[in-house]
């Protein structure tokens, strides 16, 4: 199984090699296997080139005969299907959309110390740049009783962090319960999780945050200070050609009342530059959104004109050239922003998962970063760590985007 995009398509793969495994299928490594899969991502225009990339390195691996059958699977083909009929003959099986909100096992993909728990489904927002409404199809969210199985599975099988994730996991139980249910299951999952050590929330859409579950984030402590809300721009005008439910005046009045309630909590979002029409004076506002409010997180995206989204008739598409020149110019400036976030770190000492060896040092994370796309801390250790430990690490230097620190022994 070669799983690509986000981790909701990762979570996906797994339920995926749980029912194969389930079935007796051995899952093995690419030299021995006779079937792949590749679940694929068609998010943006990278994601679909990453695809395609991956499935002519597995036609090329069935031409040498290292492979018997090839099965492409996920947004891709459910986007794209006779397209791709067309045009890979030597892929034997295209596969979109599959239920998996079911009760068996999950075949786990990450490191055991670490786990994805998917409570939802598609996305209820309908963004002009975003296509997953349309692959995606309806907002659906996963069953309580199955959601919560999982996490004494999960408790039991000695996971240490959790990490709940969805398009857009505020929305849950709209369509199940004609009304909000987050915070509901949030109470649910901290009673079961007893022996997980941090729970972290990944998208949470800007205007569905409430002050209970500000409240709630501020108040368990399971719950990582980490807040992780998409705000896409801060122009009135583009937030409004964007389809985006919220204002400027909202976004400043959230990100104040975040930071006033939990002072420590770690701000992530993603901005799109360079989306149609958007102008040098509105791109230099972007810019110095960023430099006001010093985003602790932030992931910058150039937009990507898909077919199928209302913006992709936009007029004033914007020159690859300047989305690059805009792309570069918050990376940069964001750089320094977290040069200067992370000095204030120095001297403290942090709760530390540790992920993995390296050498003579270990890598881990504070509970201000997500595996696999925020920063690392390089910590040195006298005593033996294995991933999964917690410990306590005083943090002696700080790099652009990472901290290295030593265990503390107080």
């Amino acid at each position: 199984m070669l799983s690509l995009g986000c981790p909701r398509n990762l979570v996906d793969s797994e339920g995926i090699l749980g029912r194969l495994s389930k079935k007796g299928y051995p899952i093995v490594d690419i030299e021995n296997c006779d079937v792949a899969i590749v679940n694929t991502c068609c998010f943006i225009e990278d994601a679909k080139i990453e695809s395609i990339d991956a499935i002519l390195d597995l036609i090329d691996l069935k031409k040498e005969g290292i492979l018997k059958k090839i099965i492409v699977y996920g947004c891709l083909p459910q986007r794209y299907k006779q397209e791709l009929k067309n045009e890979f003959p030597q892929v034997d099986c295209f596969v979109g959309r599959v239920c998996l909100n079911h009760n068996l096992k999950t075949y786990s993909l990450t490191p055991k110390h670490y786990a994805y728990l998917k409570i939802c489904e598609g996305c209820i927002n309908n963004c002009s740049y975003c296509i997953i409404p349309k692959i995606k199809s309806g907002f659906v969210s996963l069953d309580m009783a199955y959601i919560l199985k999982n996490v004494e599975r999960l408790n039991k099988e000695g996971v240490c962090e959790l990490n709940i994730i969805g398009q857009d996991i505020t929305g849950y139980g709209m369509d199940l319960y004609k009304m909000p249910k987050l915070i509901f299951l949030l109470k649910k999952i901290t009673k079961l999780a007893k022996n997980i050590g941090w729970i972290r929330l990944l998208y949470i859409y800007p205007s569905r945050i409430t002050d209970e579950l500000i409240e709630l984030i501020k108040d368990e402590p399971k719950i990582c200070k980490y807040i992780d809300l998409p705000l896409q721009h801060i122009n009135e005008r583009i937030l409004k050609l964007m389809h985006r439910d919220t204002t400027k005046k909202d976004i400043l009045a959230l990100i104040n009342k975040i930071r006033e309630k939990i002072p420590d909590a770690c701000l992530r979002t993603s901005l799109i530059v360079g989306f149609p029409s958007e102008t040098d004076k509105e791109f230099k506002e972007l810019l110095q959104f960023i430099k006001d409010i010093k985003f602790e997180r932030l992931g910058i995206f150039m937009y990507s004109r898909e077919e199928g989204t209302n913006a992709y008739n936009f007029k004033g598409q914007i020159p690859q050239k300047i989305k690059e020149e805009r792309f570069n110019t918050i990376m940069l400036e964001q750089q320094a922003i977290s040069q200067e976030v992370n000095k204030k770190f120095k001297g403290r000492i942090l709760d530390v998962l540790i992920d993995e060896q390296e050498k003579d040092f270990y890598l881990g994370r504070s509970q201000y970063d997500a595996p696999e796309v925020d920063g690392l801390i390089f910590v040195h250790s006298k005593k033996k760590l294995k991933p999964g430990d917690f410990v306590k690490v005083r943090i002696f230097d700080t790099l652009e985007y990472d901290l290295v620190g030593e265990v503390s022994l107080v």
